[in-house]
């Protein structure tokens, strides 16, 4: 049961009484621009608790109570695309409370998540996946005998990306009966054509027109001129003032551009197009950030919202100074070498801020390119270019990277073209959660033939291997994680490290920790406390295989520690190297475990994995014990 929502406006604001879109159905639609008010009001709130992404949810919030309003929602399916926009999705369906522990440990995630809501039709968290997901629930509804509503919104960012271009494809080749919305907040529709547009939208999305369209196909199909003809003229009219050429060619029945904040319109159209059966392309325009002046004149700068936290009253006469991140040292680098080497191109898939390539692409714009979210096209471009002699560096953050593996395979390291991959946020990412995290880049790198995977420790370990790897003549990997490194003095010259060689720190006894990245930190306060030998080990391909030999020669347990899945990861390369020379040191590998780690702080995430310097020295003195109990076992035998 659900409390009844009165049909005029109330004194208590309207998003307090609801709780679900079953009681956002019994509202007025006058009533909706108030609650669209309370909404974006409520969200500025909630995200500035608990921080975000931010811009994106203020745009959609009357398209998400326009959706909620017409469609008969969880029976009817939104798929939501990339997910940053979600944020008044969950508030309207039952999750508005918890909104508070938004992207915090054990609370909801900062993304769509089908165990979190029954609302929540399809986890993402990469883009460009929603067409694809609402065309296979159609098709199943439509083998299953069931007439609900499949409706993809996706953003016109992610319309950039192949793989919505394929389930479009295959959505007319279907004839499923689904709704694609394209969400268009980059303004590109220029105003002028409004009325004009507005007008032919409302023609377009009647009964009538479409009853007409139709059946004047079937009168006209055994007239091939005269068809022709007809479909040519609907063709150039659409033409002239709306971009649907592309969508009609596809086989979708394309509508507007409308208003994505006028409600009246959304309503409108969506409850017109509920009644039509066959696949449909709603075009609307909205503004990123609505409704917060800042964030509308930003819209990248206000993507996402750290948490917002009391200013001190008084500031600290002399602040610590702010430590680069691991993005500032490789756009520093980026930059630095384009200085040296004119072939350089820097490569992006539409993360030109979150890479530190801001400063690149200003000094450097011919030896620039952003070619939008395609992951896959942006691999294969750098292919390309290396083939004429060019030197791409391709900036990609290590779980978008695996969109492009085919890519990296068979056009990079088949080829063994010379491309250097920075791999940004490799490892665990914090409150954005398992579909960002960076967890699988050494496993999956490491098994492909010609690959140089370099993992720097600090923060001009990683400008010397990213100097490495740009002189390599084949494909080289630099994976580092989000944020800030231990503070280490990053060196102005650049100078290659020898390929494949660790580095000793310590030497000890007994145990023999073999670091890989960013771990060293902790490694070395657990070698400090054990009086144990460590290595960063610097390379997990190629490896230090006469280091590891001779760490094992000498001590009596090794620990690999690295922040990557276990599976197939940098320890695993070790276990090899053993096994291949007939070594049985015994080998205690530590790293993430075989689940998905949910969101949380980054340091909360780490000790979840026993990777912080107390759970690793926990998990060696743990191994150390069971080896001198089995030994004392044997002894006895």
């Amino acid at each position: 049961m659900f409390t009844e929502i009165p049909l005029k406006r109330p004194s208590t604001p309207l998003l307090d009484l609801i709780d679900s879109p079953a009681q956002l159905r019994q509202l007025d639609p006058d009533l909706l621009p108030q609650l669209a008010e309370e909404l974006r009001h409520y969200m500025m709130y909630a995200v500035g608790k608990t921080g975000g992404h931010f811009g994106a949810g203020l745009g959609v919030v009357e398209l998400t109570i326009a959706l909620h309003f017409v469609f008969n929602t969880p029976e009817d399916k939104l798929v939501w695309d990339v997910g940053h926009q979600t944020y008044p999705h969950k508030i309207l369906t039952g999750r508005r409370d918890a909104m508070l522990s938004l992207r915090q440990r054990d609370g909801i995630s900062g993304f769509p998540k089908r165990s979190e809501s029954e609302y929540d039709t399809f986890g993402v968290g990469h883009s460009s996946t929603s067409i694809s997901a609402a065309l296979g629930m159609a098709l199943a509804s439509r083998a299953q005998g069931r007439s609900n509503h499949n409706i993809a919104i996706i953003g016109d960012g992610a319309l950039t990306a192949g793989m919505a271009f394929e389930a479009l494809n295959h959505a007319s080749h279907t004839k499923a009966n689904m709704i694609v919305i394209l969400n268009d907040n980059e303004m590109s529709i220029s105003e002028n054509v409004g009325g004009l547009s507005n007008y032919l939208s409302r023609v377009w999305a009647s009964r009538t027109y479409n009853a007409l369209r139709e059946g004047g196909k079937k009168v006209l199909e055994n007239m091939p001129s005269a068809m022709e003809f007809v479909r040519r003229t609907e063709e150039h009219m659409k033409g002239l003032v709306s971009p649907g050429t592309l969508f009609e060619e596809l086989g979708f029945n394309y509508i507007g551009p409308i208003d994505g904040h006028n409600l009246d319109k959304l309503v409108t159209y969506l409850g017109k197009l509920k009644e039509i059966p066959g696949p449909h392309l709603l075009h609307v325009f909205t503004r990123k950030g609505r409704g917060f002046q800042a964030a509308e004149q930003d819209p990248i700068g206000y993507h996402a919202l750290s948490k917002i936290e009391p200013k001190p009253a008084v500031k600290t006469a002399d602040p610590k100074p702010k430590l680069p991140k691991y993005s500032d040292v490789f756009g520093q680098w980026l930059c630095d070498m384009a200085e040296q080497d004119k072939r350089l191109v820097g490569i992006t898939p539409a993360m030109r801020e979150g890479s530190g390539m801001v400063e690149f692409s200003r000094r450097f714009p011919d030896q620039y390119e952003d070619v939008a979210i395609a992951e896959q096209h942006a691999v294969t471009l750098a292919a390309g270019l290396a083939c004429e002699g060019q030197k791409p560096v391709v900036a990609i953050y290590s779980t978008f990277l695996q969109r492009a593996y085919d890519q990296l395979i068979h056009d990079v390291a088949l080829q063994n073209l010379d491309v250097t991959f920075g791999i940004d946020r490799a490892g665990l990412v914090g409150e954005d959660g398992p579909t960002h995290a960076g967890a699988y880049d050494l496993s999956y790198m490491r098994c492909v033939p010609n690959m140089v995977i370099m993992a720097p420790a600090d923060e001009n370990e990683c400008r010397q291997m990213l100097y490495t790897g740009y002189q390599h003549p084949g494909p080289a990997a630099v994976r580092y994680p989000r944020g800030t490194g231990p503070g280490a003095a990053i060196e102005t010259t650049m100078a290659c490290l020898p390929l494949g060689k660790g580095r000793m720190i310590r030497d000890g006894s007994k145990v023999a920790i073999l670091s890989f990245g960013s771990v060293l930190t902790a490694c070395r306060t657990v070698a400090d406390n054990l009086a144990a030998s460590l290595a960063d080990m610097r390379f997990v391909k190629p490896l230090d295989e006469a280091l590891i030999l001779e760490l094992a020669e000498r001590h009596e347990l090794l620990v690999t520690v690295e922040e990557n899945a276990v599976q197939g990861g940098a320890g695993s390369a070790v276990h090899e190297v053993l096994a291949r020379q007939g070594i049985t040191v015994p080998v205690l590998n530590l790293g993430i475990p075989d689940y998905y780690i949910e969101q949380a702080k980054p340091a909360e995430m780490i000790a979840e994995c026993g990777l912080d310097a107390e759970g690793i020295e926990r998990a060696v003195r743990t191994r150390l014990q069971q080896l001198a109990a089995r030994k004392i076992k044997q002894d006895a035998v």
